[in-house]
């Protein structure tokens, strides 16, 4: 009988261990951005974990692949989040007084990033998980993920996002199943008031793509009116990494009038990210023939009307979308 591929990966084949852990290369990523908020941490941490499975596999008892490299990964970002220097719990940014009268103070966590889905893959989870693999990337749910003190995160993904049991999640962390189901309550008790106002259940397709549509014209166009008209009542306007936000139509209408956007003739490309409709957006420059990346957009839809619009003004964003840093003005 020929050599298992894990008997080679044990040897030090390289291509074996490549060929063990591949399928589950773009879930552990997930994960890692699920705990953590942040797409290039999640990045740099799932090389921590790669390099940590590859030194190990020799010691790996052959059970269960998959929780392994959980196990690896978990604990991975929590010694990342136990760095008293990388945004612990109750971080903020520095608070300058908001040159906007309609602001409200934002707790959205500041690191927060949207996550490209061209690199979600085929994310899968258990049959008894509570969230399935759409919903527990979106947005809103990441954001409140980041509230939550560390071990009560780690609690939830592992359980209620990813399906393991509790006594499998204790095994990962090294404590005990009561501590895991502990936490886990009171992380579950903690999440709704976390979240933002946007469900994260999902709309049916053609409602949303007409929201979409009209989004995309009416920002193209430069018609405010027309974009607050497709606006929930409690909509709200964040735009990480700034420590202010705008909820309601009202508050965001006098937002909006004072960015002078309305006038830029803004291009929007659309994309998609945490399973959520995006767009880079782009303002004309005036002294070019082109138009410049602004940012990201992403929306969120609850029924027929946006709920919330993200703004993310961090140009290297785009990369990650495949989307360029100008566009031709025609």
């Amino acid at each position: 009988m020929g050599e298992s591929t894990l008997d080679r990966a044990k040897a030090g084949d390289n291509d074996a261990f490549e060929a063990l852990i591949g399928p589950y290369r773009h879930e552990l990523q997930v994960h890692c951005y699920r705990i953590l908020g942040s797409v290039q941490d999640a990045e740099d941490v799932l090389q921590e974990t790669l390099l940590a499975a590859w030194q190990a596999i020799d010691g790996f008892d052959g059970r269960s692949l998959r929780a392994w490299l959980y196990r690896i990964a978990t604990n991975r970002c929590r010694n990342y989040l136990r760095d008293a220097s990388r945004r612990p719990i109750g971080a903020t940014m520095p608070e300058p007084a908001s040159p906007f009268t309609n602001a409200q103070p934002s707790d959205e966590p500041w690191w927060l990033e949207p996550y490209p889905d061209a690199l979600l893959g085929d994310v899968s989870v258990r049959p008894d998980a509570r969230y399935d693999a759409r919903e527990s990337i979106a947005l809103s749910f990441v954001a409140g993920l980041q509230r939550l003190p560390t071990q009560q995160r780690i609690a939830l993904v592992l359980r209620d996002v990813l399906g393991f049991s509790a006594a499998e999640v204790a095994e990962m962390i090294d404590t005990t199943a009561a501590s895991v189901n502990s936490a886990l309550q009171r992380a579950r008790a903690a999440l709704p008031q976390t979240r933002a106002v946007e469900s994260v259940s999902l709309p049916a397709a053609k409602p949303a793509a007409n929201v979409v549509a009209r989004f995309v014209d009416a920002f193209q166009r430069g018609d405010l009116d027309a974009v607050v008209e497709l606006l929930a009542d409690d909509a709200k306007v964040t735009m990480p990494p700034e420590p202010y936000e705008f909820h309601g139509r009202a508050a965001i209408t006098d937002f909006y009038r004072t960015q002078g956007l309305w006038n830029q003739q803004i291009k929007l490309v659309p994309t998609s990210a945490n399973h959520q409709p995006a767009f880079g957006y782009y303002l004309r420059d005036p002294h070019a023939n082109v138009h410049r990346a602004g940012g990201i957009l992403v929306l969120s839809i609850t029924g027929v009307q946006i709920s919330a619009i993200t703004r993310f003004g961090d140009r290297s964003l785009l990369s990650r979308f495949g989307l360029p840093r100008t566009l031709p003005t025609t």
